[in-house]
């Protein structure tokens, strides 16, 4: 186990007194339940953990594993079940000690590091005036992307569980604070107190007697209806909060809609076949009636608020108008203009949820009645309700609830959230070849070189005839691609052009991935004009580039691409706003799973620095500035580009954020940042916080040449580590199926996508997700450390150690990008352990190859190691991350047995036996040491 730095801080004492409480409470319910055996089982197995962590008797770990190995099936399960709820509620816990030490430091004036109070003091400080700020922010994009992936374990029904558990911990942090600032006992608190214990012990016997696991395959559907309650929880109440911040930071400087929501789930059909143009359509009217229904509820509760009587304070003229058009003739309402007004509004909302949904409002005062026919509609009689407001010196009484209605329509209109298509580029240019063929103007397109394709694909979209033939027999596929395009273009008109905004080319290798696109828009209704005669093009195309060779040729692709005649004024004239904008997507996974943990971040690095530089030339060629947005496909693990998003903004490149930035949000990192509201207005509060430091803070001074010099050998040596052992090393594919979960995870009804893009059992063809996931299980963290130690040891070969030691502690204290990249080993590395690693590897049959490929991983674990010891001047890990270093030391006793027993049951499983109850307990298992890893996704 790699060594922590911890503490015993009085500040950790109320997190520890929490875990003991919820502990507690699950044992009582345990013993209750399960009777008495099963508790003292669980408790002994618990205390024999926690010894040995403490203390790394052998003696000590010897008893647990004879313990855990005697454990008949129905036993293990009893205990899986046990600490894998465990881990949910510490959980809850460590979040409730976040929000608790986040109030500590805001009541004794201390500015944290990524809040927006410290990101407004630096600015000042660098005399960046507040019109500045707010100039920045009108051209500025910001937006997470939810998406769903094959390693998102978590079932909605333990989410809602788990959201009242926190709110009952809170209510119950509220009283004790306010205990020991009384100093006196209260019968009123006991009551209070034991009031909450017992609805602590029902939600938590709820959650005992609720299924971990799903028993049928998770559908894009249920994917769709997990993500939305996010919104409901989080970012529909918590946003406008943030905004309102923003406004009181700027005094009243004029703050636009710039932080936007993404979603990927029902567009995303990236090796997901069960994504089509029903998952979309459902996408967008499941966003919609969530959207629409925090609406209803806002203006009924504003309705009650809003008691004004013309009869001691006339409203002007256009409130009036506004109260006339409503349908509510009541006669005691008659004169109460702004509640006739939101009845006539609720009664407008309730017939566009009607409208666009097919579901019914709750409640109705008056029949529903004139749709509106966007969300612009609906905010400007909002607006008329607090220009009136404003006109009767009654702002008071916008600030509550009608403001935060304004802002919130302003984001999320009636769409909710963006919903992105994304698509293989191999699968593009399947359906244009069947096109082309059909159509007999090219029957072996597929063949053809990249400038016979481009100058194909140019003429074409010069032309203003369709490909399509009438009554043609097209493939499956083809009418499959085709009717997204057609749904995206329907569905644009009914939720308005925000709802669908990018069509995502995965794979992307060459210009002509890009023009595909484009004609498949033009075939669907999505590109008006030709190229040569005032084209537009609804859907931005956005290049993802994933693997190594694609990110070192992305400013190389967009340059020939802008470069190709009548491209650039396209995209410019689909424009609502006097920049253009271009979306270029990053993938860590990938490009991870590829070259290794060193050399992705590097290719990254590089990659964004060129694709910036490209994008001023063209501006100055063109004549006017093009807005490029980096799309980050960051994953949960540090392996997929995984870690606190602040320092991965700051780490940028300098001048490449530029007030635009996408991210994605994946896994079960979804829950982590969001799943509490106030924890996820906190992550929101990061990511402008960021975006603000990084394009508006010039960098300190420009990265010297020597630690470009420096960390580009690096990258090439650690790349050469990494694909050694992964992609030359014979045997490594066997032994990474057997000695991590990986098939039982592909067997985990946790998502609805495979977790191969093909029936194969290569490396190269496994998605990135369960790649970096089965890693996490088996506590190697391969993906996030791997190639390192081996750089840097034969760096100090190439430069003399001396020599090697100082600069890479140079480029730590001055490098943000490399600073940054050392935290990120340094956490994969702390959630490491090798001693559990080996367990998993004793389930290798093969000897031979079980000492060939662990001895390399122990080596190369033991060289990183030092790496970072050297560099950081440190013998332990995570000396600047008490937070994750205390979370550690907190969870992971309670997370051992999960392994021993997943080892134990895989074993038993693959030997032959399969039990129901043996492969219930693995899962179950999966699903408690992803909660106690929490970045895993």
């Amino acid at each position: 186990m790699p060594r922590l730095s911890t503490t015993n801080a009085d500040k950790d004492r109320p997190l520890i007194n929490d875990i003991r409480y919820l502990g507690r409470v699950l044992g009582q319910v345990i013993q209750t339940h399960e009777g008495k055996d099963t508790f003292d089982l669980i408790e002994n197995i618990r205390q024999l953990s926690v010894t040995y962590r403490r203390q790394s008797n052998p003696d000590v770990d010897k008893a647990l594993k004879k313990l855990l190995k005697s454990l008949s099936n129905d036993q293990a399960v009893s205990v899986i079940r046990a600490f894998t709820y465990f881990s949910h509620l510490a959980n809850l816990a460590e979040d409730r000690h976040h929000i608790r030490r986040r109030a500590f430091h805001e009541r004794a004036g201390n500015i944290q590091e990524g809040s927006l109070k410290h990101t407004f003091k630096r600015l000042r400080k660098a005399k960046i005036s507040n019109a500045a700020m707010a100039n920045m922010l009108a051209h500025a994009h910001i937006s997470p992307v939810l998406t769903a992936h094959p390693t998102e374990v978590q079932r909605k029904s333990i989410l809602d569980a788990e959201r009242q558990i926190a709110q009952l911990l809170a209510q119950r942090d509220q009283l004790l604070s306010g205990v020991a600032t009384t100093q006196f006992s209260d019968p009123l608190v006991t009551k209070a107190l034991h009031r909450i214990e017992m609805q602590m012990r029902a939600r938590i016997t709820q959650l005992w007697h609720t299924r971990l696991l799903r028993f049928t395959k998770l559908t894009v559907a249920d994917e769709i209806d997990n993500a939305l309650g996010y919104y409901r929880s989080t970012f529909l109440p918590e946003i406008p909060k943030l905004y309102q911040q923003l406004s009181h930071e700027l005094q009243g400087q004029h703050i636009p809609s710039f932080l936007r929501m993404g979603q990927w789930i029902g567009g995303d059909r990236d090796g997901n076949p069960n994504v089509n143009a029903q998952t979309l359509k459902h996408a967008l009217k499941a966003q919609s009636e969530v959207a629409l229904r925090y609406y209803l509820t806002e203006v009924h509760r504003l309705g009650a608020d809003l008691s004004l009587s013309a009869m001691l304070m006339p409203v002007p003229p256009a409130m009036q108008k506004l109260a006339d058009s409503s349908s509510d003739l009541n006669a005691h309402r008659q004169d109460e203009p702004y509640r006739r007004a939101l009845i006539g509004i609720y009664a407008r909302l309730a017939a566009t949820l009607q409208q666009l949904t097919g579901t019914e409002a709750a409640r109705h005062a008056v029949a529903p009645d004139r749709p509106y026919a966007n969300a612009q509609a609906f905010l400007n009689d909002l607006q008329t309700i607090a220009e009136s407001l404003q006109d009767q010196n009654c702002e008071a009484l916008s600030t509550e609830r009608l403001d935060p209605l304004i802002r919130t329509v302003k984001v999320f209109g009636f769409h909710l959230a963006t919903v992105d298509l994304r698509q293989s580029s191999d699968q593009h240019e399947a359906v244009v070849a069947e096109l082309l063929e059909q159509a007999q103007i090219e029957p072996r397109y597929s063949d053809l070189g990249e400038d016979a394709k481009q100058q194909l694909l140019l003429q074409l979209l010069n032309d203003a005839r369709l490909l399509r033939v009438h009554h043609a027999q097209y493939s499956d596929h083809t009418l499959k691609e085709l009717a997204i395009f057609e749904t995206a273009y329907h569905l644009r008109q009914l939720y308005g052009p925000q709802a669908i905004r990018h069509a995502i080319i995965s794979h992307t290798e060459s210009v002509s991935d890009l023009l595909e696109v484009l004609l498949l828009q033009k075939e669907t209704g999505l590109m008006h004009g030709t190229l040569q005669n005032n084209a537009t093009a609804d859907l931005i195309v956005v290049p993802l580039f994933e693997t190594i060779d694609d990110l070192r040729h992305s400013a190389s692709i967009m340059s020939s691409y802008y470069r190709l005649p009548g491209i650039a004024d396209m995209v410019r004239r689909a424009q609502a706003h006097q920049y253009h904008e271009q979306e270029v997507m990053l993938g860590y996974s990938d490009s991870n799973k590829d070259g290794g943990i060193f050399t992705s971040n590097w290719e990254l690095y590089m990659a964004e620095a060129a694709l910036a530089r490209l994008f001023d030339e063209l501006s100055t060629e063109l004549g006017h500035p093009i807005a490029l947005r980096m799309f980050h496909g960051r994953g949960g693990t540090v392996g997929r580009g995984g870690g606190p998003s602040y320092q991965a903004i700051l780490a940028q490149p300098a001048g490449t954020v530029r007030g635009q930035i996408r991210l994605t949000e994946q896994g079960e990192v979804i829950g982590s940042k969001y799943a509490n509201p106030d924890i996820g207005q906190r992550n929101l509060e990061t990511l402008v916080a960021a975006t603000l430091e990084a394009t508006l803070l010039p960098p300190a001074k420009p990265v010297p040449t020597s630690f470009i010099d420096t960390a580009s050998t690096l990258s090439e040596l650690s790349r050469a580590t990494y694909c050694q052992l992964v992609y030359r090393t014979p045997g490594f594919t066997d032994y990474f199926f057997s000695a991590t979960p990986i098939r039982e995870i592909a067997e985990l009804n946790i998502g609805s996508r495979p977790a191969s893009r093909k029936a194969s059992q290569k490396v190269e063809d496994l998605r990135a997700i369960p790649w970096g996931f089965s890693w996490g299980q088996c506590r190697v963290t391969l993906p996030g450390w791997y190639g390192f130690g081996s750089a840097v040891a034969q760096l100090e070969q190439q430069m003399g150690a001396q020599a090697a030691h100082a600069q890479l502690k140079a480029m730590a204290q001055q490098w943000p990008f490399f600073s940054t990249l050392l935290s990120n080993i340094d956490m994969a590395l702390a959630k490491s352990d090798l001693a559990l690693g080996r367990l998993y590897a004793q389930l290798v049959d093969q000897k031979s190859l079980r000492t060939k490929i662990f001895s390399a991983i122990e080596h190369e674990w033991d060289q990183t190691q030092f790496a970072l010891n050297q560099i950081l001047n440190t013998k332990t890990r995570l000396v600047n991350n008490t937070a994750l270093a205390r979370s550690i030391s907190h969870r992971f006793p309670y997370i051992d047995p999960l392994h021993h027993l997943q080892v134990e049951l895989i074993r038993r499983y693959r030997s032959g036996i399969h039990d129901e109850k043996i492969k219930r307990g693995i899962h179950l298992s999966i699903n408690g040491i992803a909660a106690g890893l929490r970045n895993t996704g």
